[in-house]
């Protein structure tokens, strides 16, 4: 049974008449009146606000490319539209008409709509719970963004990742099936040197899109104001930089957050964490990195992704205490914060195969999503890496494919990998555990992909080749600090940024005070997870890290008012 069978009354849940009453007190202005047919917002609709239906019906519907608008659902009196796009200003992913015999609603708009569900706890909870719900189930019937291709070929590949990582809902067509994708291609007449192509609920089309040109066009990245000045600016949005923005947020502090690539960092790509405290049956790296990003969005925090931050502008051994900072974005924009939390994590490690390059994205992965799940059914696969990140990817890949070669270098998985996850490899009977073991050499072309790969025993010497169709490298991360070098920020021999009694610089002079225990060689700087010189490895410890810079962000901001820029001659 589908989500809407099953929880029907927690997806589209119905105010009663004193609970509308409360919400009231929060609405953007007094009931307004539709008539029949009239938009309350369109598909697509950027900021679009949502309603609480005070007379009348509400219909609500999806645009499908293929065919005719898709039903959702009929809101009567106390109803509730939009979903979470809305909650971040986002574009809509439904559309919202007056049924037949017209209606009248509150509007909300993003900042009141917030309002409202810190204001009341138990219509916010209502609300939250119907939100999330209603992004679930639209992922998984496939709403929204339509993506066309050939499954497997490696721009698909990124797109669908993309969008999966990020949670937004989207469809997939086979353009060579000669169904629906191949109608599709013919009635655009798209050349198969423009697959794949990408058509947008507002129904604009991309053709081999990056994900920048992609997240433009969907409305997931925010309208960024170069002009406004942030408390907090948190770079990376992994477990660490996500904690920091709900805490910091949920605390009165205006907070903005940038990440290059999804929210989750690393551990969004982890299949199932089975040792974080508080789910005793586990919960995968996404999900519980996806109610993190709704959380610090429903508290206020601007999150912008995918934006590459290039730099970080500090002004150099000059700098005074209350001195703005400038984030430079690779588009050129300069985004101004009075404090910065450097979380931007770890980059995935790759290993020296001269050919490397050729086969990311056509047969070797980073990650272990449903994406790649997919692509790897029936297979024969490897998996490099010891670390509870490749254990955790063994177990969720090895019951979808034929047989997995689980591939470390060390004598054992002892010394890296939690027990647990031990004990449930070796229960697995098709997969085959090699130590002492790399990789060499990779075999394949640019039109075949990866087609086998070449192993060596590190004593012995021995080498054999077998066929191959996917490799999954989860051999450690270098950390993602090189964007801060013109801040002069102190790091280890190994590149990661050190903080508290190890951070030292000519800055702290001025400061007239020590690092606190996060903060860098840079006053008003912080770094906190896995970017960390001496941080423990654990998503716990990101999180708690998150936690506890807010309080030192409060003691530096406190002591340090802003110094803004002089106005020009």
């Amino acid at each position: 049974m589908s989500l809407a069978e099953t929880r029907r009354d927690q997806l589209f849940p119905t105010l009663c008449a004193v609970q509308i009453a409360v919400a009231q007190h929060f609405a953007t202005a007094p009931p307004r009146r539709f008539e029949p047919g009239e938009t309350l917002y369109a598909l697509g609709e950027r900021h679009a606000s949502v309603f609480i239906v005070t007379s009348g019906e509400v219909t609500v519907t999806r645009g499908h490319a293929m065919g005719e608008d898709q039903l959702i659902a009929v809101l009567p009196i106390g109803g509730i539209t939009g979903e979470v796009s809305q909650l971040g200003g986002r574009s809509a992913l439904a559309e919202a008409r007056a049924g037949t015999s017209g209606c009248e609603a509150l509007r909300f708009d993003t900042a009141h709509l917030r309002a409202l569900i810190i204001g009341s706890a138990e219509i916010g909870e209502i609300i939250m719970r119907a939100f999330l719900l209603r992004r679930t189930a639209l992922i998984a019937e496939g709403a929204g963004t339509l993506l066309a291709g050939r499954p497997g070929e490696p721009t698909l590949v990124r797109l669908q990742g993309f969008l999966t990582r990020n949670g937004h809902p989207y469809s997939l067509l086979d353009v060579a099936d000669g169904g629906d994708g191949q109608a599709l291609v013919e009635r655009f007449g798209v050349h198969d040197d423009e697959l794949p192509i990408v058509l947008c609920p507002n129904g604009s089309l991309l053709k081999h899109p990056t994900n920048v040109d992609l997240a433009a066009c969907l409305g997931m990245t925010p309208e960024l104001d170069p002009d406004r000045i942030f408390d907090v600016a948190v770079v990376g949005a992994g477990p660490a930089g996500l904690a920091t923005a709900v805490y910091a947020a949920s605390e009165g502090l205006s907070v903005l957050v940038l990440d290059t690539r999804s929210f989750g960092g690393q551990a969004g790509a982890s299949a199932r964490i089975e040792n974080y405290l508080g789910f005793p049956t586990g919960i995968s790296g996404h999900a519980l990195a996806a109610r993190a990003f709704t959380q610090a969005q429903k508290f206020g925090a601007e999150i912008a992704i995918p934006v590459n931050v290039t730099a970080l502008e500090c002004g150099g051994d000059e700098r005074q205490p209350g001195d703005l900072f400038t984030l430079r974005l690779e588009n050129g924009i300069g985004m101004q914060a009075r404090s910065v939390v450097v979380a931007s994590g770890a980059r995935y490690r790759r290993i020296d195969i001269e050919n490397l390059s050729l086969f990311e994205g056509a047969g070797v992965s980073y990650w272990a999503s449903p994406v790649e799940a997919k692509l790897c059914e029936g297979e024969e696969i490897a998996l490099v890496g010891g670390g509870n990140s490749a254990g955790q990817a063994v177990a969720f890949m090895a019951p979808r494919v034929k047989h997995l070669h689980l591939v470390v270098r060390g004598d054992s998985l002892d010394a890296s990998m939690s027990r647990y996850l031990i004990e449930r490899i070796a229960a697995l009977p098709n997969v085959t555990l090699h130590t002492r073991t790399e990789v060499t050499a990779l075999q394949g072309d640019v039109t075949s992909g990866l087609t086998g790969a070449t192993f060596r025993h590190r004593d012995t010497g021995a080498e054999w080749t077998g066929p191959l169709r996917h490799l999954f490298l989860f051999v450690g991360a270098d950390p993602n600090a090189a964007w801060l070098e013109s801040c002069n920020v102190d790091v280890d021999a190994n590149g990661f940024i050190c903080t508290g009694q190890t951070a030292s610089g000519p800055i702290w002079s001025a400061a007239a005070r020590a690092p606190l225990a996060l903060e860098t060689s840079v006053p008003g700087v912080f770094a906190i997870g896995d970017v960390r010189a001496g941080s423990t490895k654990r998503v716990a410890a990101a999180v708690g890290e998150g936690a506890q810079v807010v309080a030192a962000l409060h003691q530096v901001l406190a002591a340090s008012p802003a110094r803004l820029p002089e106005p020009a001659a």
